[in-house]
This record gives structure tokens, sequence and C-alpha cells, in this order.
């Protein structure tokens, strides 16, 4: 039982020593990358949804989400779009000073659709102004709990971008 145990160490560290002999770093990481996804015995599926999830910085640590188009059902908005657009329409209150000099355009914002529904982290990816800014957030921020992303009928926080308009 001893020499069995000493034999799947070394077949197990064997790739390592293997690629530690390259001195070329490059020759190093693609052995290493290569060596790490051949130890797993993960379908494509799986190892395409990990390699297109996202890492979000919230104000205390790192939140784990997928991207929009990764997930096996999407987020939505109760009542879908048509509900979506009424919300903002309704919600969104054009900054007075923005609309005396004329400001218009899309302020496009990132979001999380968290499992619960909820929405968190609201950061503005394309900034048209500072007022517009400010009240985009505060309508992605003010909207009801969303129908959560699933994989595996499991839910999972969702990365979502939106153009919230201002015209004039």
């Amino acid at each position: 039982m001893v020499t069995d145990l000493k034999l799947a160490y070394f077949v197990d560290l064997f790739p390592i020593f293997i690629m530690l002999m390259f001195k070329s770093k490059f020759i190093q990481r693609f052995l290493f990358v290569f060596l790490l996804l051949s130890t797993f015995q993960l379908t494509e599926g799986q190892i395409y949804r990990t390699f297109t999830s996202t890492t979000v910085v919230t104000t205390s640590s790192y939140v784990q989400v997928y991207e929009y188009n990764t997930v096996e059902s999407k987020p939505n908005f109760p009542g879908g779009n048509p509900a979506l657009m009424r919300f903002i329409n309704s919600e969104r209150h054009y900054p007075a000073e923005a609309f005396e000099k004329g400001i218009q355009g899309r302020v496009v914002c990132g979001f999380v659709v968290n499992p619960d529904g909820h929405i968190s982290d609201v950061t503005v990816m394309k900034s048209i102004e500072e007022s517009l800014d400010k009240e985009a957030i505060r309508v992605i921020s003010n909207m009801p709990p969303w129908q959560a992303g699933t994989i595996a009928d499991t839910p999972v926080p969702v990365f979502c971008v939106l153009a919230i308009p201002f015209r004039r």
C-alpha cells in the first residue's frame, strides 16, 4: 500500500517536474495551463462558463458573476422589456441644469442581478454628464427585483448592461 501511495504521488507530480525543466517562462506557463485544464473532468460547457465569468469588485469584497450571454436563463425584468421601458420612462427625471444646457445622450450602466433578483453594484460604463449619470444610477438602483438568471436551474449572479436615454 505504501509503494502504491508513493507511485501515485510520483505520477501526480511528474508533469510538474517536466514543466520546471524548461527555462522559458512562456513554456512553463503554457504547460501549467495545459496541465491544469487536462486534470479536470469537466464538459466543454462547464469550462466555457468558467472562463466567461467576471469578477466584480464591491465595496467589501470580490464577487464572481456570470456574463449575460453565458447563462442558460437570462435575467428578466418583471413584465419583460415593455415593462422595463415603461418603468424607465416613468422613473427617470431629466436634471433641469442638463436640460437647459441641451445635454442629451445615453448613459450606459452595468449592474449585477443577484440570485435573489435584487440589483447591486451599479456603475457607469459610458458617461454623458455627472447629473445624468447620477440619475441613471438612481433609476437602476430603484428597480424592483428581477427574475434571476440561472445555470442548471440554480440562480446565479449575472452582470447586465443597460442604456438609459436622455433626450430633449
